[in-house]
């Protein structure tokens, strides 16, 4: 019964994080190679050219390298919408 209880255990654990995971396996890699115009604890932003590239970064973020405001650096990031709000289209005339 105990195993039984264990088993359980961890499928539903695995379901419930299931979600967080498939964000990363669904979510394109991009990448943008740049100096770093500003940076703090959340976030880094990186100028590629007249191009801004404001990205959030956190503890998990892993930092190789020299990385301080001047650095030319190059940035690996993902994006994902995490709302979308649908408009009614307007009247044609």
């Amino acid at each position: 019964m105990k195993a039984f209880r264990v088993v359980l255990a961890v499928l539903v654990l695995t379901a419930f994080s299931a979600p967080a995971f498939a964000v990363d396996l669904k979510s394109d890699s991009f990448q943008v190679t740049g100096t770093v115009s500003a940076m703090d604890d959340s976030t880094i932003t990186v100028m590629k050219g007249k191009e801004r590239f404001h990205i959030t970064k956190d503890a998990a973020t892993k930092m190789t390298g020299e990385v301080k405001v001047g650095s030319k650096v190059t940035v690996h990031y993902k994006m994902y919408a995490v709302d979308v709000e649908g408009k009614a289209a307007p009247a044609k005339k």
